[in-house]
């Protein structure tokens, strides 16, 4: 985690971080709750910072009123505004590129047109340009009427900190509990329920349609098709107002850019730099692991939402132990599945049937599958026709079982490793059939 520094704007005291010696400066602006260390906890947010980084000095900061900047009043788009200017003059930018994200779209936007000579360029992701659905903008996020029902503090602070939003926000990833607890994390530790309704407030009154002809700036626009909270319609309409704009508009419907920020990150570092770089798949064999909860809806409904995260958590350190023991690798954790690879299939299945033992001590079971084949590493992503593989045969294991596919019996030869023929079976979106063994 990168040192915090402050700047002050009057009496007004922004939290702000630097990431990177690039020789661009790029200020992120980002979506309605910030709290710079909490965000930092994310690894996804973590990659795509970095990844910024890599060829940014990447400036980063809370929003007064948030996360570790002075807990003061949410303020006007124009004091807001403001203090992104005390920020670069305290990290010695004298013009910069801004990002703006969200609801931190029409902030870049204003600077942007207010300041054009600090202003080096304009990206604007998921950015809105207005949230009142009226007559004549179809694309808000509510109407009026609509708004003044949801934003009632006492609904916001009976639903805030549990990161119910996670299917709006990261529609993509709506079952992965340990994203949910973050973003409930995020939400207390950025703004108290009544701060909230005050920057929902403040940001529904926003309405930049008047201020984007004045943007000289470079602008690059990128908007998911899918968008759940902000309609790609803002984007579009960016497009055609902001003069030589460059819109990209991409598959998915994720509100969060650092959820597969992948093709995000390519826009903006060749729109800044002129390169893309290339991310070249590194193809190697490996064993990956699926890890499933058996009946995990029913046992969540039967405990309840605090028991039931405190009984995954569990779940998620048993596994994570026998990973480490076991020198698996974690890919990923949708939900209440984990995604692992390892070097070898016989420590992949040894590994397996701890899991399968740690997680009964906890009173849970899982099913477990393994394949082995060649796979692609890109970045933190693994990908190939052997990921798919391994999900169908974890997807055929019955409670407490281990499975793995006729490619891992013939590697495991002399392991010691008994296995019981479980008989052929159709995969579904694999050719062929497969003859699959449960780990005895």
């Amino acid at each position: 985690m990168t040192a915090t520094r402050y700047a002050s704007n009057g009496d007004i005291h922004i939290a702000y971080q630097t990431v990177g010696e690039g020789p661009i400066d790029l200020v992120l602006v980002g979506g309605s709750v910030t709290n710079l260390d909490v965000l930092w906890e994310d690894p996804d947010y973590r990659r795509f910072c970095e990844r910024l980084a890599s060829f940014t000095r990447l400036i980063l900061f809370d929003k007064r009123g948030m996360g570790l900047s002075d807990r003061v009043r949410i303020g006007t788009l124009e004091e807001r505004m403001d203090d992104v200017r005390a920020v670069m003059d305290a990290a010695g930018s004298e013009s910069a590129t801004l990002m703006g994200v969200s609801e931190g779209g029409p902030m870049s936007i204003v600077f942007a047109a207010t300041y054009p000579e600090r202003t080096r360029a304009l990206v604007l992701c998921g950015a809105e340009v207005k949230e009142e659905t009226t007559d004549e903008w179809p694309w808000g996020e509510a109407t009026r009427a609509e708004f003044d029902e949801a934003v009632q503090v006492e609904r916001i602070a009976e639903r805030w900190g549990k990161g119910l939003s996670v299917e709006y926000f990261a529609p993509s990833r709506k079952d992965d509990e340990r994203l949910r607890e973050w973003l409930g994390r995020l939400q207390t530790h950025s703004a108290s329920p009544h701060d909230a309704v005050a920057l929902m407030r403040m940001a529904f009154a926003i309405d930049v349609r008047d201020v984007v002809s004045s943007v000289q700036a470079p602008t690059l626009i990128i908007h998911r098709r899918g968008d759940l909270v902000c309609h790609v319609e803002n984007g579009r309409w960016l497009s055609r107002n902001i003069a030589g704009s460059r819109y990209v508009e991409l598959a998915g419907a994720d509100h969060l850019p650092w959820i597969d920020g992948e093709e995000i990150l390519a826009e903006v570092q060749e729109f800044l730099t002129g390169v893309r770089e290339p991310v070249e798949p590194e193809r190697v064999l490996a064993t990956v692991l699926f890890t499933d909860i058996v009946g995990s809806t029913e046992r969540a409904r039967e405990l309840g939402d605090r028991a039931w995260r405190d009984l995954l958590e569990q779940h998620h350190a048993a596994v994570r132990r026998e990973l480490e023991r076991f020198r698996g690798h974690e890919v990923d954790t949708a939900g209440d599945g984990f995604f692992a690879t390892f070097d070898g299939p016989a420590r992949g299945i040894r590994c397996a049937k701890a899991i399968v033992g740690a997680v009964q001590d906890v009173g849970l079971e899982v099913r477990a599958g393994l394949h082995t084949g060649e796979v692609e590493l890109a970045g933190e992503a693994v990908r190939g026709i052997a990921v798919h593989t391994g999900a169908r045969v974890a997807a055929l294991a019955q409670p407490g079982e281990v499975l793995v596919s006729g490619t891992v019996k013939d590697l495991i030869a002399g392991s010691g490793i008994d296995l019981v023929d479980r008989g052929t079976h159709e995969l579904k979106g694999i050719p062929g059939e497969w003859r699959v063994y449960a780990a005895a």
